[in-house]
């Protein structure tokens, strides 16, 4: 049996009060698509919640701490500014919260499943009504997202496969764990035009689709002998 995991890194705006004086008077870079990914959280909750599977998420905005990436890179322009002693505490604290979360449902799954599915949310605004699933070229996710896509009916919706040439530090973190053939991952990137704009499709009916097209693949992942998924071990 596959299990699943969901992330979402760039679910929210928020600015912790601590650092709110920081970013006085760039309220709007904050809640703009700069400072977070507008549906991206509602989307991962929805999908959460039909897989019964937990959803790690961040809970700061990306112009505060990014947690895609690694090192100084995680740091915007204006957090960069915040003295180091007080950088290395607050982001060793998000980032262990952060993969903390993960590890522990990897552990816990391995016990009980033969592999692992990640899916990493995300929304952008990218070309409107597009969706893309973008893959790391395991077997496992290249599968579970042609089926995905094959059930994605709504021609409003144009989806696509496509193999993830920039692996986020987040995601290449995944893939150096020591499970060969295991786990897929699959980053799900939906444009904001369904959110923002209700183009080309209420966003509420966007989310309908996706979230059923990834529960028609999960099911049938599942349902799948394991020599029809290719796996290396």
């Amino acid at each position: 049996m596959t299990s699943f995991l969901i992330t979402c890194c760039h679910a929210t705006c928020a600015i912790p009060e601590a650092q709110r004086e920081l970013f006085k008077g760039l309220e709007d870079r904050v809640t703009s698509g700069e400072g977070w990914e507008p549906g991206a959280l509602n989307l991962a909750q929805g999908l959460a919640m039909k897989l019964s599977t937990p959803l790690v998420h961040g809970d700061v905005s990306r112009l505060l701490f990014d947690l895609e990436q690694i090192g100084d890179s995680q740091w915007s322009e204006i957090s960069i500014t915040i003295p180091e002693a007080l950088r290395i505490r607050l982001g060793d604290r998000l980032n262990e919260k952060f993969h903390h979360a993960i590890n522990v449902k990897l552990d816990e799954d391995f016990k009980r499943h033969d592999s692992f599915i990640h899916l990493d949310i995300h929304t952008a605004p990218i070309e409107d009504g597009k969706i893309i699933f973008e893959c790391t070229g395991d077997s496992l996710a290249d599968k579970f997202a042609a089926i995905a896509l094959k059930s994605m009916t709504i021609p409003e919706i144009a989806a696509s496969i496509k193999t993830m040439k920039e692996i986020s530090p987040m995601l290449e973190g995944m893939l150096q764990k020591d499970l060969p053939g295991k786990i897929g991952i699959v980053r799900i990137t939906v444009s904001q035009s369904f959110f923002m704009r209700s183009e080309p499709l209420r966003w509420e009916t966007a989310k309908k689709a996706i979230i059923q097209a990834v529960s028609t693949a999960a099911i049938s992942i599942n349902s799948l002998p394991p020599t029809n998924l290719q796996f290396d071990f």
